[in-house]
Parts: structure tokens; sequence; C-alpha cells
């Protein structure tokens, strides 16, 4: 057996909330032949399989009494190249940032909006990943996953994922499905996406009229650095909070009493409200009880200042919505996986 299991491995290094945590086993997988092991495995020692990508949407609560296996395949190749549009895939395990970095090296234009979001390629599909406007459906082309159910490899298209709001049917059906690798389709020349007002704004102020693919995710990239902490600084899982949707009624109801509350229809008879618009007004924002806070220059981002457990960080997120709640009559989604 290729696999190599550690038992009591530490978790620490492996989720950006930077909490204590620890694995009953713990291995990584760098191939397909990996995860089948890994799974056979897991079932020889009688405790689940779990699968861990980047750890950047992940807060641990307590040791994990189960196999963690960490994807740590890497790989980056072209399938497909007509002059114009191209399709790219990837390992699971590649991290994401570098691997938009190298499709814009390449001259391929979709990923730019993404830029800088933490994690792995393997696990931006499970949460329909998406940032200044654009989301991994807008860019997908396939992906191959294994079924932990039969032992299959299975193809999924862009239907068969049921993508949704930070959504898939990956995450509607966890633990059944290991993503193996994932699908893109790219462009050498496409219209980049300037739909949020402050990537628009930053393009402007650095006076660039006729912005690049390069260019846009130079934006996204300095725009996320001054609104979101370094979690190699200051643990973090980026936005903990989903922006809640709500009826047009109730939307209507809030705006009488907050004429500048930050809203968007969604055209379906939804509005999509700014969680952290709601939370900052509540007067959240930068908040602290011991090393949990929210921080300081984004009320929609929980921190660890250093000895939070994850026990401390989701008390004071449950503390957040029901205060929510209670102000403004909007239920909060937690969007890291707790676990």
């Amino acid at each position: 057996m290729s696999l190599h299991v550690e038992q009591g491995r530490s978790l620490k290094a492996f989720n950006t909330f930077a909490v204590e945590a620890r694995a009953a086993y713990f291995a990584e997988a760098h191939d397909d032949q990996a995860v089948a092991e890994a799974i056979d495995e897991a079932r020889r020692l009688d405790v689940p399989l779990w699968i861990l990508g980047g750890g950047s949407n992940l807060l641990l609560t307590g040791d994990v009494d189960a196999l963690v296996l960490r994807m740590a395949s890497r790989g980056i190749r072209v399938l497909e190249d007509d002059g114009q549009r191209v399709v790219i895939e990837a390992e699971a395990g590649e991290p994401w940032h570098p691997f938009v970095l190298r499709s814009l090296e390449l001259g391929l234009a979709g990923l730019e909006n993404l830029s800088l979001i933490p994690g792995t390629v393997g696990a931006a599909p499970i949460q329909n990943v998406g940032a200044y406007g654009v989301e991994i459906k807008d860019v997908f082309a396939g992906l191959t996953a294994l079924d932990r159910q039969t032992g299959d490899l299975v193809e999924f298209d862009l239907n068969a994922c049921e993508f949704a709001y930070r959504d898939s049917l990956f995450k509607r059906q966890a633990g059944r499905y290991v993503i193996l690798r994932v699908r893109f389709v790219l462009h050498r020349a496409a219209a980049v996406r300037l739909e949020y007002g402050p990537l628009r704004h930053w393009l402007q102020q650095h006076g660039i009229q006729s912005p690049t693919a390069v260019d846009v995710s130079r934006a996204v990239c300095s725009i996320r650095r001054e609104k979101l902490p370094d979690p190699r600084v200051l643990g973090n899982a980026g936005s903990f909070f989903k922006n809640p949707l709500v009826a047009q009624t109730n939307a209507d109801a809030l705006l009488v009493r907050y004429p500048d509350l930050v809203a968007f229809p969604q055209g379906d008879g939804q509005v999509k409200l700014a969680a952290g618009w709601l939370i900052e007004r509540a007067g959240w924002k930068g908040r602290r009880e011991g090393d949990a806070g929210v921080h300081r220059l984004q009320a929609l981002v929980l921190v660890n200042y250093g000895q939070a457990n994850g026990q401390q960080i989701l008390q004071l997120a449950e503390k957040i919505q029901a205060d929510i709640l209670e102000r403004f009559g909007v239920q909060l989604e937690i969007e890291p996986n707790v676990v």
C-alpha cells in the first residue's frame, strides 16, 4: 500500500483558522490510487473517511475521529485549444490562486475575478466559490469524481453539479463523492467582468481604461488584501456568513426602517442582503471575545487572534446569528463547514 497513515496528527497547519485539533488518523492522497486505498483503510479501521482540501472553508470545533485524507494531487494540463476557447484541467490538490495565476500566464481569461481565494481546485466546486461577479459555474467545463458508494469514477457536467449560490450537489451529498480533478473553459479574448463597483473604481483610480484579465486579477488581489486579513497572519476562513436571501416584501419592510440597507434584487422575487452590512449595523464589527473576534475592517470575517478554539469561534458566530435574527428578522447561515 502506497498510502502512509499517521495517528494523532495535528490539523492546526491544515486549517486557515489555525485552531488546534487532531485527527485520529491522517494521510495524504497524491493520486487516484491513494484515494481508493484510503477508502479501504477507513473501512478497515472502522472510522469515517473525511476529505480535506486547503482547510480554508472549515471550522474545527474538536478532534476529528476519522481518517482525514488531505488531497495533495498536483497537475495542470490543457485538454482542448481551438485558438480562442481553451479547456484546462487541474488536479484536486492544486492550490487555487497559483492555478489562477497559471491560467493568466497562459493568456487565458475567465478566472481572474476569482484571484487570491484560498483553498484548492477540488474544493472550489463544492461551494460553487464566487467573488466579484463570477462563480465557478460560469467557467465550469466538468469534473471527475470517485463515487464512494459504488467505487466508480463519475464524470459530471454543469447540469449534474446542480450549482446554486454557495451550493452544489457535492455539498448537499457531503461525503459521497471525492473530487479528483476539475475542468474549466477559458478564452484567449474574453470581455472582462466588471459588474462589481469597487473593481471598476480601482481600475479607474489606476488609470486603466481597457483592462486585461491580468489587470482585473491585480485589482481583485489588491481589494481582497485591503478588506480581508491574510490567514497566515490572522487566522480566518474568509466570509463566515452567506449573504441571506429574503422575500421582496421582507426586503421592502427593512428598507423602510433602514434606507441605507445594501440589497440586491435577484429577479425571482428574492433579494440578496449584504450580511456584512447587517453585522456592522448591529455593532459587531471589531468586537472581540477572548481570542475570537470580528475583524475590524470587515464585519463578515471572524478571526482567531491566536489561541481561540473552534468552539469559541462558533459561540461568537451563534451570538451574532441570534442578534441579527432579533434585530432584522433575518437568519444568517454559516458558510464554512463546521466539523
